[in-house]
């Protein structure tokens, strides 16, 4: 047994069974939260996004292509998630891990359930051609709660992103590059990711604490107050009250981790 981490982990419960954290925060505060746009030159919109040591970086590629055919006059929106080897030692290089995965839908799915983006407004003729947005999440520091650092950065990247104007000539796509639009949105979008430490739903978790939690729980919610998604992590159960002390605190926090997002 590896006497360390069982130190950590007893010291950890004990701080929150007392309501306090190693960092001081209180269980239902964020870390700092900073959040810079334009950081990758040749991505049509791309975010950095730091939450306290946790770092994602987010470009956006557009593409012209045909939609889906179930939805002929809709844009695309594919997210795909890297776990960059130096951002943690559990990262390793090779296909995508289930963790990856899972950060991807995950912040997909707030977007998507929500209609953050008006992906009708993409349509460049119906049943044959469609924007497509790629968002490439890249995870270049974990210290814990990937999921709200993620979301704030695919966040800020769409409302920086630019698209050029597209027409149809003779059945050929051609761009004015010198007439660009934003990424229609109708709405910013907030993971707030708890985990469950003892009794406790621990707002925020840092790396450690992610590492003794029991569950976790990522809720998602429009700038409205409108709950848009929900994913449950971690082997054991959440109670009722569990879950609406959770929500509870992510309405009551949604305005504050939005503001971050009050940029030109």
């Amino acid at each position: 047994m590896d006497v360390t981490p069982e130190i950590t982990r007893d010291n950890i419960r004990n701080l929150v069974n007392n309501n306090q954290r190693a960092d001081g925060r209180a269980l239902d505060e964020y870390r700092e939260i900073n959040i810079e746009t334009g950081v990758i030159p040749k991505a049509e919109g791309s975010a950095l996004c730091k939450l306290g040591g946790t770092k994602v970086i987010v470009g956006i590629k557009p593409s012209v292509g045909e939609p889906f055919p179930d939805t002929p006059d809709v844009g695309v929106l594919m997210t795909n998630c890297e776990l960059l080897p130096m951002a943690d030692p559990s990262f390793e290089p090779g296909p995508p891990s289930l963790e990856s995965i899972e950060l991807a839908r995950v912040v997909d799915r707030g977007i998507r359930e929500s209609e953050m983006v008006n992906l009708n407004e993409l349509c460049i003729e119906e049943g044959k051609h469609v924007w497509i947005l790629f968002i490439d999440l890249h995870v270049i520091d974990n210290c814990g709660n990937l999921f709200d650092c993620a979301s704030l950065a695919v966040n800020a990247a769409l409302k920086s992103c630019k698209l050029p104007k597209a027409s149809v000539v003779d059945d050929e796509i051609v761009y004015d590059e010198e007439e660009t639009f934003d990424v229609p949105l109708n709405h910013n979008v907030a993971l707030s990711t708890f985990v469950k430490i003892g009794d406790e739903m621990v707002l925020d978790p840092s790396l450690d604490e992610e590492r003794v939690l029991s569950a976790r729980l990522s809720v998602g919610i429009t700038e409205e107050g409108s709950i848009c998604s929900m994913q449950k992590g971690g082997d054991e159960p959440i109670t009722k009250d569990d879950l609406f002390a959770a929500v509870k605190t992510a309405l009551n926090k949604n305005d504050e981790i939005l503001a971050n997002l009050n940029f030109e």
